[in-house]
């Protein structure tokens, strides 16, 4: 399976993963058993059927940056297809295989895509990143508003290389094995450093679950992310299953 490299400029940038296989053994003892429950939630044991994914990732920081960019990937061969603007502003329509990026445009898109498929399956991102260190906190208090839900921490070290290492994610994780909340840490000097926001709207795609809806802030000032049009293509079909 291939899977995403990380993200552009203003928005979040990411670890580069690869799926690795590990023996039980092993990753018994290095990741909680939280990190394999929110992943199974989110459609972990069946991604396996999905052969191609469509969505529209929209984000903006207010005064700083705003963009939509339309993705479809086939996780098993790794083809990428987007259409959106480049670094100029200008329309751009890239099409590529990730293990054949060989110029500037097909490097700048990849840098996007891997930034808003974080965004679209960070959940089994963080299970197939081997490299990251993942820490159940306990029940915590959330960020914003009333309640708890147990923290996981998800942590690239600095010496991983990769776009931007030392990125940590903070999943607050209500006890559906729902995300109800992100807080995310840069580790480099990119902006921006700090992003709070909500993990709501979700829907089901196919076999996926995704929140498409998030709301919070981006170095304080009002950050709001919403993911449109997501539909699967499942193994055996040629038919685009919405999410509903």
């Amino acid at each position: 399976m291939t899977s995403p490299t990380r993200s552009t400029t203003m928005t979040i940038r990411l670890l580069a993963f690869g799926v690795v296989i590990l023996s039980a053994a092993s990753w018994a003892q290095t990741r909680p058993p939280i990190l394999e429950q929110v992943a199974k939630a989110y459609g972990l044991d069946s991604f396996g059927q999905v052969e191609a994914i469509r969505y529209t990732w929209n984000g903006e920081i207010t005064g700083l940056f705003k963009a939509a960019r339309v993705w479809e990937w086939e996780p098993k061969t790794g083809k990428v297809a987007f259409e959106g603007k480049d670094k100029d502003g200008k329309p751009v329509k890239v099409t590529y295989m990730r293990s054949e990026i060989n110029d500037d445009a097909k490097k700048q898109a990849d840098a996007g895509f891997t930034n808003d498929n974080y965004w679209l399956l960070f959940p089994l991102h963080a299970y197939w990143d081997t490299s990251a260190t993942v820490t159940d906190e306990g029940m915590k208090k959330l960020p914003a508003g009333a309640g708890s839900a147990t923290l996981v921490s998800v942590k690239y070290g600095s010496e991983l290389g990769g776009y931007t290492p030392g990125d940590t994610w903070n999943l607050y994780v209500g006890k559906d094995k729902r995300v109800e909340y992100l807080v995310f840490q840069h580790g480099g000097d990119k902006k921006p450093s700090l992003v709070k926001a909500t993990w709501t709207g979700y829907k089901k795609a196919g076999p996926l679950l995704i929140s498409t809806e998030h709301r919070g802030t981006a170095d304080g000032k009002p950050l709001h992310i919403f993911i449109s049009d997501v539909a699967v293509k499942l193994t055996g079909s040629d038919k685009w299953v919405d999410a509903q």
